[in-house]
């Protein structure tokens, strides 16, 4: 079931955060954090729960804008399947899921960025409908922050 996650879900998504970058540190405030995301209208944590265990999630941020007549932007951070579950079509699952929030709130895109260089990460990300030749993203972090 796709649902927006609750306030149960923290430890599940961790692992999963886990998965995603096993090299970082644990978060300073997690369930703070959490309870930030939850209450913040236009952030939408998604999960995908299978017989009660969180088996994927995603992260959609609706972003108010002033141009395209107003119509909001989506950007989708932090999606993760559960190694156990890869290549069982949950990832498409809970991108259809997700994207299908981000038309439903009216924005007129949806972006994301990944940091792989893995080929069936970039041919997932086009089945889900994403073109990776639209527009070319940068990054900056801040002086202090390494890349890990």
């Amino acid at each position: 079931m796709f649902r927006a996650a609750g306030p149960g879900d923290l430890e599940a998504i961790l692992g999963l955060y886990r998965q995603l970058h096993p090299s970082d540190p644990p978060p300073t405030d997690a369930a703070g954090t959490f309870e930030r995301i939850l209450d913040s209208p236009g952030l939408h944590l998604f999960v995908l729960d299978r017989d009660g265990a969180v088996v994927a999630t995603t992260y959609l941020n609706v972003i108010p804008n002033l141009t395209r007549t107003g119509a909001p932007y989506a950007v989708i951070e932090n999606v993760v399947v559960d190694q156990s579950h890869r290549g069982t079509g949950l990832g498409r699952e809970i991108m259809a899921a997700t994207l299908q929030a981000a038309w439903d709130a009216g924005c007129y895109k949806a972006m994301l960025q990944t940091g792989s260089r893995t080929p069936a990460t970039h041919a997932f990300y086009r089945a889900c409908g994403f073109s990776p030749d639209a527009k070319q993203a940068y990054l900056a972090r801040p002086p202090a922050v390494t890349n890990p």
